[in-house]
């Protein structure tokens, strides 16, 4: 079995139980509106990069930053409770700005076509 296949499997895993931990576990408001976009796990399955986006601006996503931080050792011991993993991954959140991206062509696209007509 190659070694990334794994890793992929298991990352996946990881990321939808983030996704659940942060609806169902964490209360902070500064997180209400993120959106977990995908993850990465290294072929060692220690060290896990958790994609989100959120809608809104700069200071939204710097806002949902902060309190990802601050919720990334309960969302650890979370994922340590609910998942047999010999290692638990330390978890870094990234900003996925692809949803963003997908508006901002959704709208030069509106304008395009109404622009046509």
């Amino acid at each position: 079995m190659l070694a990334g296949k794994r890793a992929v499997r298991v990352g996946d895993k990881v990321g939808k139980e983030v996704a659940v931990i942060l609806l169902e576990r964490v209360r902070d408001p500064r997180i209400r509106d993120v959106t977990i976009t995908g993850s990465r796990l290294s072929d060692d399955l220690k060290q896990a990069r958790i994609y989100f986006s959120v809608l809104g601006g700069e200071l939204d996503v710097e806002r949902a930053q902060a309190g990802l931080k601050s919720a990334r050792s309960f969302i650890k011991k979370e994922i340590g409770r609910r998942m047999s993993l010999r290692y638990v991954p330390e978890i870094k959140f990234v900003y996925d700005s692809s949803l963003e991206r997908g508006n901002h062509f959704e709208r030069l696209f509106a304008r395009l076509e109404s622009n046509k007509s």
